[in-house]
């Protein structure tokens, strides 16, 4: 049985690929993510913020005392006393790469242009295989029109397409008024990959401490159909390789985006409730299916069930809007 696939000119031995989450912050985690049968590994995000304090600290202590007399060079500090998160996160790229023989995605999450954007290229010194950009922005300006956001995700993009040589894909919201347009532009503007969904997290209210507060929900099996219909609309109509994200818990959601047209599905929620095992599970049983319905390999599949090749396409739009509610037999 041939699971093998392709994502950002990487090859791998499966589509199953663990996405950014706190697992991956140990070493000893992601060697278990190759034991248990990850394809690779996309690290936890480096913020923006953590960078952007990191070159202030920096910035305070190198010049703390400096206008006082020549000799205050003897003020400055020792590099353990800067507590550079960042430089421990390219410490942990190259610790995973000597670790592991899968590939090691590296991911930074930010939401405006910037010097943190540079980091990406100490990302590939470091040994990156490739860069995950995660734009997380929520805009609440009135003013903001949504030409100006899309406008600085291709910003943001194309700066760090000019700082790095290693493959890039961009993780996105649904949260666009014509996703399949925006996607081209990004495309157009370098992405080599599309990860689809970006979960935002909606924060909650505490009754009795009157606080707003976050609120972590794992997502389960029945979130992945938004990015499925996403990535059967965009397989072959876009120049990019295509990552589904979000709802990937089971051997059935794989092999579900894989004919709507994903390269590769990435698991979180998953691992984080059933453990970095249960990826193994996940692979038995997909090749399990496959045998009984005589697939020989996840290329065969890929993209049979996309909205070029399905036999209604207007399945994947409006019509089936309309379906699901005539079909739907309330209980009263």
């Amino acid at each position: 049985m041939n699971l093998s696939t392709s994502y950002l000119g990487l090859d791998l031995k499966s589509p199953l690929v663990v996405s950014a989450s706190p697992l991956s912050e140990e070493i000893s985690n992601i060697k278990r993510m190759e034991d248990s049968g990850a394809s690779a590994v996309v690290l936890y995000s480096l913020f923006e913020e953590q960078i952007r304090n990191e070159q202030q600290e920096l910035h305070h202590h190198l010049t703390q005392g400096t206008e006082s007399y020549a000799e205050s060079i003897t003020y400055f500090p020792e590099p353990s006393e800067f507590h550079l998160g960042p430089n421990e996160y390219l410490n942990h790229i190259r610790n995973a790469k000597e670790a592991v023989d899968i590939p090691v995605i590296a991911s930074i999450n930010g939401s405006d242009v910037g010097d943190w954007i540079n980091y990406a290229k100490l990302m590939e010194e470091a040994g990156a295989d490739a860069i995950e950009l995660n734009i997380y922005s929520i805009p609440t300006e009135l003013d903001t029109s949504s030409t100006d956001i899309e406008r600085n995700y291709i910003n943001i993009l194309k700066c760090l397409k000019s700082t790095v040589k290693v493959p890039v894909a961009i993780k996105l919201s649904p949260y666009f008024s014509n996703l399949a347009n925006f996607a081209n532009h990004l495309v157009d503007a370098g992405a080599n990959g599309l990860v689809l969904f970006n979960r935002f997290y909606q924060p909650d209210i505490d009754l009795e401490e009157l606080e707003v507060v976050p609120n972590v929900v794992l997502s389960t099996s029945h979130a992945r159909r938004l990015p499925l219909r996403w990535v059967a609309i965009l397989y072959s109509r876009v120049e990019a390789d295509l990552a589904a994200t979000s709802g990937i818990h089971q051997a059935s959601d794989v092999l579900k985006m894989l004919m709507a047209g994903a390269n590769v599905t990435m698991l979180c929620s998953a691992l984080l409730r059933n453990g970095i095992g249960h990826i193994k599970f996940i692979e038995q049983e997909m090749k399990e299916w496959m045998e009984v319905h005589e697939y020989e390999s996840v290329q065969q599949m890929r993209g049979s069930m996309s909205q070029r090749n399905v036999a209604d396409p207007s399945a994947f739009e409006r019509a089936q809007y309309m379906k699901a509610l005539r079909s739907y037999k309330p209980q009263v």
